[in-house]
């Protein structure tokens, strides 16, 4: 009897493994649309360089990071965006005594950065939401212990404006 119910057993395991395989053969047919959109454009400032103005009375003594600091004037015009959702980047190369900092032509000055009125690491994304542009400052740092020699510098960096 043991034989027999399991032959019968078999009978029903194979006829349920031959359905199960048949439906594994259904086929469906995969729709797939979508739409292809432009890229956004975005012009800062109407294509102009960006100056900051530090102004021509900067003393060399009262450079530490805190005085001078100045607002970066600038603006961001977008057409065409699929959403408001944008990030803001200041790439530079980073002073030779802290790399957060925007180097300059003197190597013992740089430029510190602030987003908001929170220090900006140089190279950082910052998101906010189109058209509430950020308030961008920044504000001469000298490098610990050093001197500074009276003169010009001057400095550049690329504002980078990208959709999410």
């Amino acid at each position: 009897m043991a034989k027999a119910v399991n032959a019968r057993s078999l009978c029903v395991c194979s006829l349920l493994l031959l359905a199960i395989s048949e439906a594994a053969l259904a086929q469906v047919t995969l729709a797939i649309r979508g739409v292809i959109m432009a890229p956004p454009s975005c012009v800062i400032n109407g294509g102009s360089t960006l100056n900051v103005p530090f102004g021509n009375a900067l003393m060399t003594t009262r450079i530490d990071g805190l005085n001078y600091r100045r607002k970066v004037p600038y603006t961001v015009t977008c057409t065409g965006l699929p959403s408001n959702g944008m990030t803001l980047k200041l790439q530079g190369t980073g002073a030779g005594f802290d790399s957060a900092f925007l180097s300059t032509s003197n190597a013992d000055l740089g430029i510190k950065l602030f987003i908001n009125g929170v220090v900006w690491p140089l190279n950082n994304t910052v998101s906010f939401t189109y058209p509430t542009l950020p308030s961008m400052e920044a504000v001469p740092v000298k490098k610990s212990g050093s001197v500074l020699n009276a003169g010009t510098f001057s400095a550049s960096a690329t504002v980078v404006v990208a959709w999410q």
